[in-house]
């Protein structure tokens, strides 16, 4: 009688190691896909390239005076933008998932429900992590310098890391939520690209209107690109660092169970 009361107690005891395993096992293969198709990377190592081509040499002497000056303002925010909306792809990849019945291979084996999902946002770590390395590349051959010391800098790349992995929740629920992955990517731009301009990504706050202002400075993006300045050009970080780290806690404890809610109903 004490045997079999405590089985089911060592069961449930050892259940998030499995989910840890499993969840690594999907990580796995999330990095597997990816390594077979580095065109999906486009948008990860290209597009930061484009934006600070185009925005540093076209607006930079109408915005800041020169082109030098504007690339030391631009490239943190440069660099949160291309996280924030290198977000919308794990919402649409999940998505094509689900339509082709992958997740229903997914339910048939001996595997924690949420794992899917976990392995994935997991496996989309290195993209934020390349969209770093490769934005910072670029930048540094167009002539941007870091002023802080070199562990305020990497402070500043794990910010916006974490950033990307704890919004990413919220487009994982956009993808078990809609039917097709172009509405999930219409969706994402729909939200992203509002918090991208409505922020101090390419201008200062104060160069806005009143009335967007208020905005601007509640924005999740304004405190990310606020603390990567700081903490990349030796400027006063404030409390952004907090604020950033409070919205990437805000992302998961909102989206994470209903993402994992929805995909529970979707399969």
């Amino acid at each position: 009688m004490t045997a079999i009361a405590v089985q089911p107690q060592l069961k449930s005891q050892f259940k998030p190691l499995r989910l840890v395993r499993h969840s690594l096992e999907l990580t796995k293969r999330s990095l597997i896909k990816t390594w077979r198709t580095p065109e999906a990377l486009i948008d990860v190592t290209v597009q930061p390239a484009l934006f600070l081509v185009i925005f540093v040499y076209i607006f930079g002497g109408a915005i800041a005076g020169g082109t030098h000056e504007y690339l030391q303002f631009l490239m943190p925010g440069i660099l949160a933008q291309t996280v924030a909306m290198g977000a919308i792809s794990i919402g649409v990849n999940l998505n094509n998932d689900l339509e082709k019945g992958i997740f229903d291979r997914f339910r048939s084996l001996p595997i924690a429900r949420s794992a899917p999902l976990i392995g994935a946002v997991l496996g989309d770590v290195v993209r934020y992590v390349i969209v770093t390395i490769s934005t910072f590349a670029f930048a540094y051959l167009m002539g941007f310098r870091i002023h802080a010391s070199p562990l305020h800098a990497i402070a500043g790349c794990l910010l916006a890391v974490l950033f990307g992995v704890c919004l990413s929740w919220a487009l994982v629920f956009v993808g078990m939520l809609v039917r097709t992955s172009g509405a999930v990517q219409g969706i994402g731009f729909l939200v992203i690209m509002p918090l991208t301009f409505a922020s101090n990504v390419f201008v200062g706050t104060f160069t806005l209107p009143g009335w967007m202002q208020g905005f601007v400075k509640v924005n999740p993006l304004t405190h990310l690109v606020q603390s990567m300045r700081g903490l990349f050009l030796g400027t006063p970080v404030g409390n952004h660092v907090w604020w950033t780290l409070g919205w990437c806690a805000a992302f998961v404890i909102v989206f994470m169970p209903l993402a994992l809610a929805a995909y529970r109903k979707k399969v």
